[in-house]
């Protein structure tokens, strides 16, 4: 965890900056520049927007369903955001092996239980009682998880 600590606090930072503190600041910055260097010094449009107040309402209410309008197509209409989720996916280890939690404790030996089960009954085999153990211990798990709870041993919030 402390490797992995730098790489989690830069992660956090650049979440922070981009979605919140940049976005705020550019929206800012954008609207006061164009303002106060375009409109302001072309009289035409001075008439259409006689106030940062007007100009500003009108970019809100014009901006932000256009900025709507383009996410949209950014997630649903073009292979931009699919070329990012490839590389999303191409780079998470999870996908190449089994997620710790109720994955890795419940629901693949489940599957690797019904396996051994079904091997079984077309060989005629009984069970044993470790056998028997290890599907109440399954059990108890899933049912576990059903109720809410943990398997495993989930990681505690740093915060």
């Amino acid at each position: 965890m402390k490797k992995r600590l730098p790489f989690r606090v830069w992660y956090y930072f650049r979440q922070g900056w981009a979605l919140y503190f940049a976005f705020v600041l550019s929206a800012v910055n954008t609207l006061t520049v164009t303002y106060y260097l375009a409109i302001e010094k072309i009289p035409s449009l001075q008439t259409v927007f006689p106030s940062f107040a007007i100009y500003v309402i009108f970019a809100v209410l014009i901006g932000i369903p256009l900025l709507v309008l383009v996410g949209y197509i950014h997630f649903k209409k073009s292979p931009a955001y699919g070329s990012e989720q490839d590389v999303t996916q191409e780079s998470f280890p999870y996908n190449y092996k089994l997620p710790p939690g109720w994955w890795r404790e419940a629901v693949m030996p489940s599957f690797l239980e019904i396996l051994r089960l079904n091997v079984k009954l077309l060989n005629k085999e009984t069970l044993t009682d470790e056998e028997k153990k290890e599907i109440k211990d399954i059990q108890e798990k899933l049912e576990k998880l059903i109720d809410g709870g943990y398997v495993g041993h989930p990681k505690k919030p740093q915060w």
